[in-house]
């Protein structure tokens, strides 16, 4: 049990994103309250049968939500406001956002219906706001997205800086350039702790800029005289920007297809951003353009079996198809996780006879995360006293930790999920755990990824199951044969014999009953299902989730 934060103390807590990338969910506490940052979510993958979206489990501050003072968005991305129509109806806090972010977020609420429920306060950027205890400053940075801030965390026992995603990009294209000053005031007035991104912590160098993707892709462009359809992140504007200039250069129309791109859009232009660019091409128009005048933006980089590229590499997309000699660009990374989704999507489109380009043929994708040099230029004007790496898997931030170190910061601090990290008064130690845990989105209801639903998903998913009816006399033993259905284990040519063989299983195993056990039915249950699953372990190898009804006569 954690005590209310005091106001001698400053408290960090992370719930998701700390030991993995996405799905972020930090709490600060201070004087009895405590303050969210960020609200994400993950995607599910073959770990995770039937789970499309993963988000922290917010139990904790739901049970203590009177002290929430409010959730602040660093940006919109959805590893950081994609649990929020799903996990704040339970936290009912004000939501602190800039504008694009609170556009973006204001749609996602519309979907979900709670739009009039929810109190988003816009802040403009490098706006000073007040929630709670907590003084706050929106820094600007830059990202692969619009607005991309880091929250100065301002009390009494000192100043946090929390970086969000960020990197260095001396030309974003798109938004304005990393506020250098602000962070270098701000390293001057003394900042405690930096909470800061790891996930190019391994990688050497910078992280590139996007203007030289927009040179590459105009490149690219001119060598392909077929359809041309470019794969990248929706929320990625700049990159939007991108594809609709190089098309344009090449005499082509640029399209979206997919409607989370056209959510972004719409965003994008209703907080100033493509305010000069043309409106964008719509899919259907798209299938009526000569195939030498049209790039098709599309949702789908990563593989995602329901989005736009997906169904045009299975031809199942009602407006849009490629064919031989067409092209795609597949302008992103690899997510972690995903790569079997990619490679069948890749698979299907080489099948049309498409040709393929991918980061790795050319550089037409840049990383929205610093690499080494960049985050060592974000130590020397920050200069914290702690270092404490987050947004990356435990390699990460172990390497992340290790640069601090190089850079003269005094501590780093090294968490998981649950932790409760006393940054002040110092040095900053761990004092204690919190529940902490993943939630997935199975249809329209939250499970826990930790709970006995999931653990019997996994073992129907790997091991079949077997449902017996059993009709018993008055006696406890059989009046009719059993009526056993076997699913995900065997052949249908090999059922038969298998269902005999259980049923004489069950017979067997009913007869060595004492008649005093035949007439608790927790104990006959127990006797055939063990019957059957051993049977069926003898036939096949396997052991499947099996369960047992009863009918006394």
């Amino acid at each position: 049990m954690i005590e209310p934060p005091g106001a001698d103390e400053l408290l960090f807590l992370p719930l998701g994103g700390a030991g993995e990338i996405g799905m972020n969910l930090t709490l600060y506490g201070h004087a009895g309250q405590w303050l969210m940052v960020d609200l994400g979510v993950t995607f599910g993958d073959d770990a995770t049968p039937g789970i499309e979206v993963i988000m922290p489990d917010p139990s904790f501050i739901e049970d203590n939500r009177d002290r929430l003072s409010g959730l602040v968005l660093t940006h919109a991305h959805e590893d950081h406001i994609g649990a929020v129509p799903y996990l704040w109806p339970d936290l009912g806090c004000p939501i602190y956002a800039t504008p694009f972010t609170a556009s973006v977020l204001r749609r996602k609420l519309v979907e979900s219906g709670i739009e009039e429920e929810a109190e988003i306060v816009e802040v403009p950027l490098s706006g000073r706001f007040k929630v709670g205890p907590f003084d706050l400053e929106f820094i600007t940075l830059t990202h692969s997205i619009p607005e991309p801030n880091a929250v100065a965390i301002r009390t009494p026992c000192g100043t946090v800086l929390h970086t969000g995603d960020w990197k260095l990009d001396p030309d974003p294209l798109v938004g304005e350039v990393t506020d250098e000053a602000a962070l270098k005031k701000l390293g001057a007035e003394g900042v405690l702790a930096m909470v800061c991104d790891s996930t190019n912590a391994l990688v050497p160098g910078h992280s590139g800029s996007e203007s030289l993707v927009r040179a590459n892709l105009t490149e690219m462009m001119g060598r392909f005289q077929g359809r041309i359809a470019v794969a990248c992140f929706a929320s990625n504007v700049a990159r939007l920007e991108s594809v609709a200039r190089a098309a344009a250069h090449h005499d082509r129309h640029a399209a979206l297809v997919g409607r989370s791109l056209w959510r972004i859009n719409k965003a994008a232009r209703e907080t100033g951003y493509l305010a000069d660019l043309p409106e964008f091409v719509s899919e259907h128009d798209a299938g009526f353009l000569p195939r030498d005048k049209v790039v098709l933006l599309c949702t789908g980089s990563q593989g995602e079996p329901r989005s736009a590229l997906a169904r045009i590499a299975r031809g199942e997309h009602p407006a849009v198809m490629l064919e031989a000699g067409d092209a795609v660009l597949f302008s992103s990374r690899v997510i972690p996780g995903n790569d079997r989704a990619i490679g069948r999507l890749q698979n299907d489109l080489a099948k049309l006879g498409v040709e393929i380009v991918t980061e790795r043929d050319n550089a037409i994708h840049v990383s929205g995360h610093p690499a080494r040099d960049e985050l060592i230029a974000m130590y020397q004007w920050v200069r914290p006293q702690i270092a404490v790496p987050v947004h990356g898997e435990y390699r990460h931030l172990a390497a992340h930790a290790r640069l601090a170190e190089d850079c003269q910061v005094p501590q780093s601090v090294l968490s998981t999920n649950g932790d409760v990290i006393r940054l002040a008064p110092g040095p900053a130690r761990k004092i204690g755990e919190v529940p902490s845990g993943r939630l997935g989105l199975d249809g329209k209801v939250l499970m826990s990824l930790d709970g006995e639903a999931m653990r019997l998903r996994h073992r129907m998913l790997h091991n079949g199951t077997a449902v017996a009816t059993l009709v018993l006399d008055e006696t406890g033993l059989l009046a009719a044969e059993p009526q056993i259905a076997i699913q995900g284990l065997l052949e249908p040519d090999e059922m038969g014999e298998a269902r005999e063989d259980a049923a004489d299983a069950v017979r067997t195993a009913l007869v060595k009953l004492r008649p005093a056990d035949r007439k608790s039915d927790a104990t006959v249950k127990e006797a055939a299902r063990l019957a059957i699953r051993k049977t069926l372990q003898n036939l096949h190898g396997k052991k499947p989730l099996t369960e047992v009804h009863l009918v006394r006569l």
